[in-house]
C-alpha cells in the first residue's frame, strides 16, 4: 500500500497593510513570493507588504500547499445589471485589454472618453467589493453618485470628507485611502485608481501596496510624472494596456477642436517695470551660482533668498514680474474680446493664481472658482453653468481635472504652469461630445516674458502638433 501522502500546510494572514505567513514546514521560505522577509518582532514568521498577495497565492498552491487563506476579507457579490449601453469601440478595446492583462493595468484615454463606464463594466464583470479612489471630496462624491445610479444606493458607502460608511462599492480619496489602509486593505477585490498618476505620490502608493486587491484599474488621460515615478503604476496597478489621446477620438467620440495661440504685448510702462523686476531677480541668482532650471534650483533660490534683504528683495521681484505677466492689460482686453466674439457659447477662463481669477471675475462680473470657494456654491455654479444659466467661469486649479462641464465649448488658458499635464487637462474640459459642437481652446500669452518658456513646455504634447 503507497504511503500516504503527507499534504503541507500554510495560513496566510492580513495584518495591517501587510501579509504573514505561517507554517511548520521548513521550505516555506524558498516557496513564497518575493517580498516576504522574516520579521523578528513576530518570532522569524515570514511579511511582506499586502499588494504580493495575489502572487503568494499562486505560488503557495503551485508548490503544493494546503493555504489556509484568512488575508482575504471580501468574497463575491451580486450585483445588478447595469444599465444596457452598447459601449464605444475604445471602451470595448480598453476592457479586452483589460481581460486580457490578468484585470490588472491602465487605461489610457482623454478627459471626455468615457473612463467612469470602462469601472462600470470591470466592477460588473468581476463581482468583488469594489474600492474607488479619487483625488478629491468632490470627485468621490461623483463616484457614489454615479455608481449609487448604476448598481443602487443601498450598494453604495463612502470613506473621507466626515463620511465613514463602507459598503460593498466604496468612493474614497487617495488621502482617506492612505490612512485607512491598515484596516480596509483586505476588505476589497477590486481597485479602481481614478486619475491614477496621483498614486505613486510617497504617502498615496501606501494605498495600493497596503491592499490585497487581485483585481486593480489605473484610469488617467495622462498618467506621466515629471519626476518619473509613473513608472511605479507596473507594480502599484499593472502595466499600461490600452492607450488613445485625444487626436485620435476628436471628431467621433470627442469634439472636434482647435487650439489658438495669442500672443499679446505689455504696454511701455508695464515692460519698464517688468525688465527693472526681472533683473534684481536675475542679478540675484547669477550672484549665488543659482541655476533655476536645474534639479532643485527653485529650492535653492528660496533658502538663499531668505538670508539677506536682498534675497527678500529679488523674491518679491520675481513675484512682481511674473504678476505683471499674468495680469497684463492686454491680456484682459484680448480676454474682453473672447467673450465678446463666443458670447452665446460656455466659457471656462482658466488662470495660474487666484489673484488673477479675482480681478477677472470683479472686471467681468464672472462667477469665480478657485479652492477657497466652499463645495456648496462651487456646486451651485457648476449647476448653473450646465444649465445654460452661466456663461462662464475663471478659476485657477480646481478645474483641471475630474470635473465634468459638457457644457463647455470654449477655453481660454490666461495663464498656467509649464505642466503638460495642466494643459492636457484644460483641454480635455472643453471636450466632451456635442451635436454641431466645434471646441476651441485659446492661449494667451505675453510676448518677451518668461511665459514664452513656459507655453513651449506645455504644448510638448500630440493634442496641440
Amino acid at each position: 500500500m503507497d504511503a500516504e501522502v503527507r499534504v503541507k500546510q500554510c495560513t496566510l494572514l492580513f495584518d495591517q497593510g501587510t501579509l504573514v505567513l505561517e507554517s511548520s514546514e521548513p521550505d516555506i521560505a524558498q516557496h513564497a513570493s518575493r517580498g516576504f522577509v522574516a520579521d523578528p518582532r513576530i518570532g522569524g514568521r515570514l511579511r511582506a507588504p499586502a499588494i504580493h498577495y495575489r502572487r503568494a497565492l499562486a505560488q503557495l498552491i503551485r508548490a503544493g500547499f494546503k493555504v489556509d487563506d484568512q488575508a482575504r476579507a471580501y468574497s463575491p457579490i451580486e450585483l445588478p445589471e447595469p444599465r444596457k449601453r452598447s459601449p464605444y469601440p475604445h471602451q470595448a478595446e480598453a476592457m479586452s485589454a483589460w481581460r486580457g492583462g490578468g484585470k490588472r493595468g491602465v487605461i489610457v484615454l482623454p478627459t471626455g472618453a468615457g473612463k467612469s463606464y470602462i469601472a462600470e463594466m470591470a466592477i460588473f464583470e468581476v463581482q468583488r467589493s469594489t474600492l474607488i479612489v479619487a483625488p478629491t471630496i468632490d470627485l468621490m462624491m461623483q463616484w457614489i453618485n454615479l455608481l449609487s445610479e448604476v448598481f443602487g444606493e443601498e450598494m453604495v458607502g463612502g470613506v473621507g470628507g466626515g463620511i465613514y460608511d463602507v459598503k460593498a462599492l466604496t468612493a474614497t480619496t487617495y488621502d482617506s485611502a492612505y490612512i485607512h489602509v491598515e484596516h480596509l486593505g483586505n476588505r476589497f477585490g477590486l481597485l479602481v485608481f481614478d486619475e491614477c498618476h496621483h498614486l505613486p505620490g510617497a504617502s498615496y502608493a501606501g494605498s495600493a501596496e497596503g491592499s490585497i486587491a487581485p483585481f486593480r484599474l489605473g484610469l488617467s488621460a495622462t498618467p506621466e510624472r515629471p519626476d518619473g515615478s509613473h513608472e511605479r503604476l507596473d507594480h502599484l496597478i499593472g502595466p499600461t494596456l490600452y492607450r488613445r489621446d485625444i487626436k485620435d477620438l476628436a471628431g467621433l467620440y470627442l469634439a472636434d477642436y482647435e487650439v489658438v495661440r495669442v500672443e499679446v504685448d505689455l504696454t511701455a510702462p508695464e515692460r519698464e517695470r517688468y525688465e527693472h523686476e526681472r533683473a534684481l531677480y536675475r542679478d540675484f541668482v547669477s550672484s549665488e551660482g543659482i541655476r533655476v532650471s536645474s534639479p532643485g534650483g527653485w529650492g535653492h533660490f528660496i533658502q538663499a533668498s531668505c538670508r539677506s534683504e536682498r534675497g527678500r528683495r529679488a523674491w518679491r521681484g520675481w513675484r512682481e514680474q511674473r504678476r505683471i505677466s499674468l495680469q497684463s492689460e492686454a491680456k484682459l482686453e484680448r480676454l474682453a474680446s473672447i467673450l465678446k466674439e463666443h458670447a452665446g457659447e460656455q466659457i471656462i477662463i482658466f488662470t495660474a493664481d487666484n489673484d488673477t481669477v479675482y480681478a477677472i471675475s470683479r472686471r467681468h462680473l464672472i462667477p469665480a472658482l478657485t479652492h477657497q470657494t466652499p463645495g456648496i456654491e462651487r456646486k451651485r455654479v457648476l449647476a448653473q453653468f450646465n444649465a445654460g444659466e452661466l456663461r462662464a467661469v475663471v478659476t485657477s486649479k480646481v478645474l483641471n481635472e475630474g470635473v465634468d462641464m459638457p457644457a463647455a465649448s470654449v477655453g481660454v488658458v490666461l495663464s498656467g504652469s509649464g505642466s503638460v499635464r495642466e494643459h492636457v487637462q484644460r483641454l480635455g474640459r472643453i471636450l466632451r461630445r456635442g451635436e454641431g459642437k466645434q471646441a476651441v481652446l485659446y492661449e494667451v500669452i505675453t510676448r518677451g516674458t518668461g511665459e514664452e518658456g513656459l507655453s513651449e513646455r506645455r504644448r510638448d504634447h500630440g493634442a496641440y502638433q
